[in-house]
């Protein structure tokens, strides 16, 4: 019975790389298409997004059927509650590599992001962060995972500082308001995608967290 349970949580551990590293490339992308105005990259991470619900749709039925079928101690209860919060915040990066990539064709070739330094860093930041919340839970890294939320902080910075260059946008071009608010989503989208690698990597220190078993 055990061992059946061992096979079991190694495929949840291989659904939750599958699904990671197609977060990972999917913002990545997203990423590009919007600095290079690549419409034709960013058409292809919203359809792909479906892949990524599937992904998630996956890894619930196995974390349930784990939760079922079989007697979970403690620690393995951790692992397993762990992966079903990780998975939401995974599937909500992929809708903002959606969302991005939307707003990308939305602005075409008239997209002014490459002058705005703010969110650019913002781009690279979050994409950082997931990466290393990603390899946080493939390496069982907690110090990794504490490093992923205390940078959390230089994100929101970030942020704030993107706001005020798009008020300074407002206050100096008025009839830019739709440029405005789409780069005020933009940066947005990367201040939520910190969150959710926030979120995991803190799930992914609470899954090793050692507890006593009964």
């Amino acid at each position: 019975m055990r061992s059946k349970f061992d096979e079991q949580l190694a495929e949840l551990n291989r659904e939750m790389i599958e699904m990671g590293n197609k977060i990972i490339l999917s913002i990545k992308s997203a990423i590009e298409a919007l600095i290079t105005h690549n419409e034709d990259l960013a058409r292809q991470i919203m359809e792909e997004d479906i892949e990524v619900d599937r992904l998630q749709k996956t890894i619930e039925s196995t974390c349930f059927n784990l939760l079922i079928q079989q007697q979970p101690v403690a620690r393995d209860l951790r692992t397993v509650t762990a992966a079903m919060k990780m998975v939401t915040d995974m599937e909500r990066i992929g809708d903002h590599a959606a969302d991005i990539s939307e707003i990308t064709v939305l602005m075409g070739q008239n997209s002014p992001v490459e002058k705005y330094d703010h969110i650019r860093k913002m781009a690279s930041e979050t994409m950082m962060m997931l990466n290393h919340s990603i390899e946080a839970y493939v390496e069982k890294d907690i110090p990794k995972a504490e490093e992923v939320i205390a940078h959390d902080d230089i994100v929101d910075k970030l942020f704030s500082e993107a706001k005020k260059d798009v008020i300074k946008l407002i206050l100096d071009e008025p009839n830019e308001g739709e440029e405005a608010t789409d780069l005020l989503m933009i940066a947005k989208y990367f201040e939520r995608i910190g969150d959710h690698a926030t979120n995991i990597a803190e799930w992914v220190i609470y899954s090793l967290q050692t507890s006593v078993e009964h």
